[in-house]
């Protein structure tokens, strides 16, 4: 999997289904089961998700804006304790790109400028058994002694198959994602080889599906990423399993020569052991003759 390729389809599904700047009425009913709204012109989301930025190997899946909210979407698959620091270097770009780009917002102003307030969530569809709402919170992760002068809040939903049954059913193309996704994980489960799971799968999807013709539209794509998503959480479980990602550096120089002759970038790389990316690169030059 070489670099290029790999730029071709990094994007997830989640972020293939809710980013698509085409397919606006599914960002927006999501937004709407999310807050309980009921808005309706779907012209009034501005997709401004950062396609390009890439910092420590983390990518935004989703953000827009919509009634003067600056919306952050992540799906997780694995649960992540950290995403409030996720987020939170998200919002920094953002908001970077949001006063750069609005003339109207003057910075060096002595009036309050006016800016749209961050609502961050997080999806949640891992294997784990989690609550169905769980705040994470910025400051779990200073010590407790210390006092911050800020403090970054996530919404984690869980959007597994059976939880938050009210959410999924405010949003049939999260009912879809999520039953998707439920029903190739439970045939691999029985043992099923991954490519015929997601093509069973998508093929059971209900014709009145608000995503089937959009997944069997795509589906070359959408089998692409959910390979990869798959092989990614595996790898990651692996290595857990062995000690290597908490290990020392030098376990985690050999894992990542493994990764990179796999095909795997840099920023994957990084993004798995939770180093930057700079490091890996360095490690991967060390180990070249």
């Amino acid at each position: 999997m070489s670099n290029e390729v790999n730029a071709q389809y990094r994007d997830r599904l989640f972020k293939f289904i809710f980013g698509n700047p085409a397919h606006k009425a599914w960002t927006l009913s999501l937004y709407n089961a999310v807050n309980g709204s009921r808005y309706t012109d779907e012209n009034a989301i501005e997709i401004n998700t950062i396609e390009d930025a890439v910092y420590l190997g983390m990518k935004n899946d989703v953000s827009f804006l919509i009634n003067d909210t600056l919306n952050l979407y992540e799906q997780q698959s694995t649960f992540n304790p950290n995403m409030p620091m996720r987020f939170l270097i998200y919002a920094g770009m953002l908001y970077d790109k949001y006063v750069r780009n609005t003339w109207t917002y003057r910075i060096y102003s002595s009036s309050l400028q006016k800016a749209p307030a961050p609502k961050f969530v997080c999806f949640y569809n891992g294997a784990a058994d989690k609550e169905d709402r769980v705040i994470l919170k910025l400051s779990d992760s200073f010590d407790k002694e210390s006092v911050s002068d800020i403090e970054v809040t996530v919404t984690m939903l869980n959007i597994n198959y059976g939880h938050n049954q009210e959410l999924l059913n405010a949003c049939k193309p999260l009912y879809d994602y999520s039953w998707f996704v439920y029903q190739t994980s439970e045939k691999r489960r029985r043992g099923m080889e991954l490519n015929l799971a997601i093509d069973e799968a998508l093929n059971e999807l209900p014709d009145n599906s608000t995503l089937k013709k959009f997944l069997m539209d795509n589906k070359a794509e959408v089998k692409r990423m959910c390979i990869t998503e798959y092989d990614q959480e595996r790898v990651l479980a692996q290595q857990r399993e062995e000690g290597l990602i908490e290990g020392r550096v030098e376990e985690k120089k050999n894992t990542a020569e493994k990764l990179r002759q796999r095909g795997w970038s840099v920023e994957e790389i990084a993004d798995l052991l939770g180093v930057p990316a700079v490091d890996v690169e360095v490690w991967l030059a060390s180990k070249q003759p």
